[in-house]
This record gives C-alpha cells, sequence and structure tokens, in this order.
C-alpha cells in the first residue's frame, strides 16, 4: 500500500478566456466559505453583475500571465499551475531519494517500507480533491496527507477544503484515512526559506528603504467572528523581520485583493504604496509571503498594478521579490511539514 501526499492551491481558469474565466469564478465565488453573504442575496448579486461583467475585465490579466512567469520566465499555462506541478515534482524527488538513503542505510527494511506518492489537487477547478483521491485510490493509496499550501489558516481558504475532505468523508462506505494540515505560518523553515530570498534579493539588487510583506486580504468582519488569519499574518510578519534583524521602520504588513464594498483588512496595499510615494520613500520590496506559488494576485496586481501605484505617486524603485515556489529550501519546508504530518512508521 502507499501514502499519498496532495498539495493543495486555489485554483485557475482552464484558459485566460471570458468564458472560462466565468466557469471558475462561478465556482470560487459560490462556495459559502469565499462570500458570507446570505445565499439568495449574494446569487442575484453574483449573476446579474458579477458574472456577466468581471470576466471579460480580467481575462487580459491572465492572458498576461498565460504561459508566462516572473520577468517573462517561460512556463507552460498557468503560473499557479505551473509552479505547483513543478513542488509536485521535485518533492516526490525527494521522497524518492530518502527512501534510497533509508534502504542503503539499512534503517528501514524493505518489505516494511511504504511507498509515498505526491500528487496535487485545487479547490476550485481541476484537478478537485475528490477525483484525485478517488484515482489514487485506485492505485492503492490508503492513506492521504493534504497540504493546503496556505501557511496562514483562514476558513476563505483553508476552511474550504476541510469542507471537501468532509463531503469525501460523508461519501465514503469505507472512509479513507486523510489527515489536514491545518496551518505552518510560524514553521522555521518557512520562515528561513522567505528570509533566504529577501536576502538574495538584497544581494543581487540591494536593500530598498521599505520592506512591504503583502498579504491577501479577507473581509475584516471575519476576524471579529474567529477567523485567525490576521493574527496568523502578523506572526509571520513579524517572524520574519526578526530573522532579516529588520527594524519596525523598514517594513510593514499590508493586505491586497478586497473585493465588494465591504472593509477588508488594513492597512491596504495599494493605498500604502501611494502614500509612501507622495511622501518621499524613493525605493521598496514588496513580498507575498501567503503564496506558496505565484500566480495572478503576485504576477499582475503586485508586479504590474501596484508597481505602478508607487512610481505614479513619486517612488522611484519598486521591485516584487518572487513567492518561493520551487525553491530548495520551500521544498525542504513542505517536506519537514509534511513528514511531521504523516502517521507514525512511514518512511520514504
Amino acid at each position: 500500500m502507499a501514502h499519498a501526499i496532495i498539495l493543495m492551491n486555489l485554483g485557475t481558469p482552464a484558459e485566460p478566456t471570458p468564458s472560462a474565466v466565468r466557469q471558475f469564478l462561478r465556482e470560487f465565488l459560490s462556495d459559502p466559505r469565499v462570500v458570507e453573504i446570505p445565499r439568495p442575496v449574494w446569487k442575484l448579486i453574483l449573476n446579474l453583475f458579477v458574472l456577466p461583467l468581471r470576466p471579460a475585465r480580467i481575462a487580459p490579466a491572465y492572458q498576461e500571465i498565460w504561459n508566462h512567469g516572473l520577468d517573462g520566465e517561460a512556463v507552460t499555462g498557468s503560473p499557479i499551475t505551473y509552479y505547483t506541478q513543478r513542488q509536485v515534482a521535485l518533492l516526490q524527488q525527494r521522497f524518492n531519494d530518502a527512501g534510497q538513503r533509508a534502504s542503503v542505510s539499512g534503517d528501514v527494511q524493505k518489505k516494511e517500507k511504504q511507498e509515498i506518492i505526491v500528487a496535487h489537487a485545487m479547490t476550485y477547478g481541476a484537478p478537485n480533491l475528490a477525483d484525485t483521491v478517488a484515482r489514487l485510490q485506485q492505485d492503492g493509496v490508503s492513506g492521504f496527507t493534504v497540504l493546503p499550501l496556505y501557511p496562514q489558516y483562514s476558513a476563505t481558504t483553508t476552511g474550504a477544503i476541510y469542507d471537501q475532505v468532509a463531503k469525501i468523508i460523508r461519501a465514503s462506505r469505507n472512509v479513507p484515512d486523510i489527515s489536514v494540515v491545518h496551518d505552518y505560518w510560524q514553521h522555521p523553515l518557512y520562515i528561513e526559506a522567505l528570509a533566504n530570498s529577501v536576502r538574495e534579493h538584497r544581494e543581487r539588487n540591494g536593500a530598498a528603504e521599505k520592506l512591504l510583506m503583502s498579504f491577501h486580504g479577507i473581509p475584516k468582519a471575519n476576524t471579529r467572528k474567529g477567523d485567525p488569519y490576521y493574527q496568523q499574518c502578523c506572526g509571520t510578519a513579524e517572524r520574519l523581520a526578526a530573522a532579516l534583524e529588520l527594524p519596525r521602520d523598514k517594513w510593514e504588513i499590508t493586505f491586497q485583493s478586497r473585493f465588494g464594498k465591504a472593509e477588508w483588512l488594513q492597512p491596504y496595499t495599494d493605498k500604502t504604496l501611494v502614500e509612501w510615494g507622495q511622501s518621499g520613500v524613493g525605493s521598496v520590496d514588496v513580498i507575498c509571503p501567503a503564496f506558496a506559488a505565484d500566480c495572478l494576485e503576485t504576477l499582475e496586481e503586485i508586479a504590474v498594478e501596484n508597481r505602478a501605484n508607487f512610481i505614479d505617486a513619486g517612488g522611484r524603485e519598486y521591485r516584487y521579490i518572487p513567492a518561493l515556489n520551487a525553491r530548495i529550501d520551500h521544498l525542504a519546508a513542505i517536506e519537514a511539514i509534511v513528514r511531521e504530518k504523516m502517521p507514525a512508521g512511514i518512511c520514504g
């Protein structure tokens, strides 16, 4: 029998076209974990205003990043899918190598060794979790460790994955053994990978006047209801600043990607960058610690839109530090995180 590790990210439209974007948004924005407006009201807003109008506005942004990573890096299709698949392939190789070393050293008997298979799924779009689990079960997998690639827990992201796991369990006669990593916002290897990415960026480009840590936003009301996301984002930012030995006036935490008219977590990324540009801040480095893979929100919103906000407001230099993607230290962190969650006795 085998044990599977499933890396999960948000998902992406199948193509950078309005129709494909509409299909993706319909699934994404229909999830009550994502939008908590009463269903009858939200259904009207979604179908009368959002889905008829928004896909045509954002499809060009997907077209800009399709087949391109940061600085024109050639990728295949959607960057979030490309980088997630790279993470799967490299993590699989790490487990294969570890299993071979254990067998050679005699630390584990071959007959006791349990194969580890690494796969990926998306919360929205393809491949979905239910189909991935079913396929792996047919291949002989008996247990699953699911890693949502969201270091900081939110009901809007990781909570939605727990819902999907619960749905799989409810539909199963023989319930699969599935465990989910709740969060890893403070894991030392994750923090170290973030810090390394900043250090390497500074070695190449020099240090900007300020480091902006921009996290994906959620409605502020969610935190009042008990969502720990804000506190965990602050915890990550503080640990990263400490690892880099940054004084408090050299870094800031902000939140991006708000949607609708409700108040979201603040300070807002775009407004902060405008204020900095207007107040004389000449250079800024921006990192997005909540994103395990580059995607529309980093490659377009952060690297392009917010760069324009800062430069137009008077700033001179704006540099985006890429997501951890398939960095070796990121893969080491992911391996450590899933090993800590996997059942005892599984080798590989």
